[in-house]
């Protein structure tokens, strides 16, 4: 059987002696865990630091003192180190130390599912205690913790007993050969070494950890595996880049001549087929806004930090040209709303200017400096040093961590530094962004899997479509974003779902969203303007015009794009429903075409030709002719932290056919 790519050569250690043992789907599943033999075991019962946890009662680990800890003694940059400080006991508390096998997992659901025992994702936390245990902070009780250390040992045993004898580690089964748990474990366990060698602690272990890295390194950067290294495409690219920064870390630990040629090697494959001609990096195999900014970023960071050497910097200036094209700001400064409905992972519909949540994305804010198109991501330094100032002066205590919301990115992160943009830089990058800067583009971005990002700017609105080849079936194509430059966006549609998507709905609930798209674009009305090939469209300065069909065929559409707005013509085989994803404001005021005011927030129904939503001087137009039953009907989704804007979803009916006008005035 082969097993991401690669064809394992003998059973490992953790599956000894289990064949044909069900798995459960709790931590009490019949599996006992990995056998305490092969690499990183050792007699049971030695207690010297450095040496097997052996058998009874762990220490346990104390909480902190009454009034620890005084928010006023953390750097502004390590705020986010208190929350971890104030779980830490909790947390390493619930490490295993029953005389069993799995002695040392870390139980309570701290960290990523499934909670099992051969999860090995869970012990990535292994790089959080060490370094709480070698941080040398006024704040920091545990530094040199003996039961931390005692816990932390027992912890590192397990995650090294978890590991395969080609050098992977498991996920989500025991069989399995994981590319993200390995690619992970490169990094958090070479962190782990670091934190170690600075304390002088646990000597036989380290030299286990350096074993271990060996092999997980001769493992994952080799050419042939083909799990992480896909022919012509990386796709999950944060996973290969965290393996990538992982290796670099360890290399730079303990150099080897060989294993850092196929470091090298594997650098330049990652460059040259983890990111699309179209710009962004394939999350798995399309694109994620969420994905590429706060986790791959990142990563790239960790390798130009390890290497001392910006080697993927024109990788990340093709990235931020992609970026943007796929946000927009509100003009009142809330923040970016951003291309939702055609990312093939994670939905992030909108980012705050500054928010108080625990950021992994912090550490990219260092290409700021070097690649100026990506400060809008990232919060102007004078709003993040008053938030973190605001932090400091709070009397109220630090809130723990809840388990599952304990990412090990964030404090592993810290230590690589920020780089925020001044108000200023960030408020020119914002001016800088294409739907800003320019009141007239056609921007088509293909990638050679027949996928179709289209950008198109004309005087009264921004527009986001893709069209083609999902990539897979999150993704919902057609039109994703209206915006206007003026009052800010109007229509937004979500991924991942046939009821939040921006398309049109047949009677079995299924969209033209949630289909293939096969596209044709035209200088000009579909009916008699000029076909255009795919790589010339972006030389369309006027009238654009689109056509579409469903792989089934049941629904076809078209679409004009003019100075001042869009006209979809739907046909289809049976009923439809046009579903419009309106993003409304409170101070929206919103009729429908008898005069009827929409409450926000409220449901709404009428008999009507159409729709007007007028925010301060702009209006926009919907209509759609013969009268029609249309509803309003309010959704979960809000927008930015002060929940200034909510989802509100338009549904006309329109029969076999609709033609849907959408003017700005």
């Amino acid at each position: 059987m082969t097993v991401g790519g690669i064809r394992p050569s003998r059973r490992t250690v953790i599956v000894g002696g289990l064949a044909g043992v069900a798995l459960g789907t709790t931590a009490g599943s019949a599996w006992a865990g990995p056998a305490r033999t092969g690499a990183g075991a050792r007699a049971v019962g030695a207690r010297d630091a450095g040496a097997d946890p052996g058998s009874g009662p762990l220490p346990r680990v104390a909480a902190l003192p009454a009034g620890v800890p005084r928010r006023g003694d953390f750097a502004p940059d390590e705020q986010r180190l208190a929350a971890y400080l104030v779980t830490l006991a909790a947390m390493v508390n619930d490490i295993d130390d029953s005389d069993t096998e799995v002695r040392g997992y870390m139980a309570g659901g701290w960290w990523r599912t499934p909670s099992e025992p051969f999860n090995a994702r869970i012990m990535e936390h292994v790089a959080t205690l060490a370094w709480f245990h070698a941080a040398d902070r006024p704040w920091n009780p545990y530094r040199g913790d003996p039961a931390l250390l005692a816990r932390l040992d027992a912890a590192i045993g397990y995650y090294l007993r978890l590991q395969h004898d080609d050098g992977s580690w498991p996920e989500y089964s025991v069989d399995e050969r994981s590319r993200a748990a390995t690619a992970f474990a490169l990094g958090y366990l070479s962190k782990t070494l670091a934190h170690l060698r600075s304390m002088d602690a646990l000597p036989r272990r380290r030299v286990e950890i350096t074993a271990s890295l060996h092999r997980a390194m001769v493992w994952f950067l080799d050419p042939a595996n083909t799990g992480i290294w896909q022919d012509g495409m990386v796709e999950f690219a944060n996973q290969p880049a965290a393996g990538l920064a992982g290796a670099a870390k360890a290399l730079a630990l303990d150099p080897d001549p060989g294993l850092r040629r196929l470091l090298d090697d594997r650098i330049a494959y990652f460059s040259r087929y983890a990111q699309s001609p179209a710009g962004f990096l394939y999350e798995p195999r399309g694109m994620d806004i969420a994905y590429n900014l706060n986790v791959t970023l990142t990563e790239i960071h960790e390798i130009h930090t390890e290497l001392g050497s910006p080697v993927l910097l024109p990788m990340v200036r093709r990235l931020a040209d992609w970026f943007g094209y796929t946000v927009v700001p509100e003009p009142d400064g809330a923040g970016l709303v951003s291309f939702a409905s055609g990312a093939a992972r994670t939905p992030m519909y909108f980012l705050d200017a500054v928010t108080p949540d625990r950021q992994q994305r912090d550490l990219g804010s260092v290409f700021s400096r070097s690649v100026p198109e990506l400060r809008v991501f990232y919060p102007a330094r004078e709003d993040r040093a008053a938030q973190r100032a605001a932090w400091a002066a709070s009397p109220d205590p630090v809130a723990p961590l809840a388990p599952g919301d304990t990412n090990p990115r964030i404090p592993a992160n810290i230590p690589y530094g920020e780089g925020y943009p001044t108000r200023r830089q960030r408020e020119a990058a914002i001016a800088g962004l294409p739907a800003v800067r320019h009141q007239r583009f056609t921007e088509l971005r293909a990638d050679p899997l027949d996928q179709h990002y289209l950008f198109v700017r004309r005087p009264a609105y921004y527009l986001q479509a893709f069209l083609g080849t999902r990539p897979n079936g999150v993704v919902r194509a057609g039109f994703g974003l209206l915006w206007h430059p003026a009052a800010g966006t109007f229509v937004h549609g979500g991924q991942n779902s046939n009821t939040e998507c921006w398309a049109t709905v047949l009677p079995n609930g299924g969209t033209d969203g949630a289909s293939n798209l096969t596209p044709s674009y035209f200088d000009g009305p579909v009916a008699d303007g000029a076909a255009v090939p795919a790589d010339a469209v972006r030389k369309v300065r006027g009238d654009l015009g689109l056509r579409w069909t469903t792989a089934g065929g049941n629904v076809t559409g078209a679409a004009l794009l003019t100075d001042t707005g869009v006209v979809r013509e739907i046909t289809t085989t049976m009923d439809g429903v046009e579903q419009i994803p309106l993003v409304l404001r409170p101070d929206d005021d919103v009729r429908w075409s008898t005069g009827d005011a929409v409450a926000y927030g409220a449901a709404a129904a009428a008999t009507a030709t159409g729709i007007t939503v007028t925010r301060g001087d702009v209006t926009l137009a919907i209509e759609w002719g013969a009268a029609a039953a249309a509803t309003v009907t309010p959704g979960a989704r809000t927008y930015f932290l002060d929940a200034s804007r909510r989802l509100h979803m338009l549904r006309v009916p329109h029969g076999l056919a609709g033609r849907i006008s959408y003017t700005f005035s």
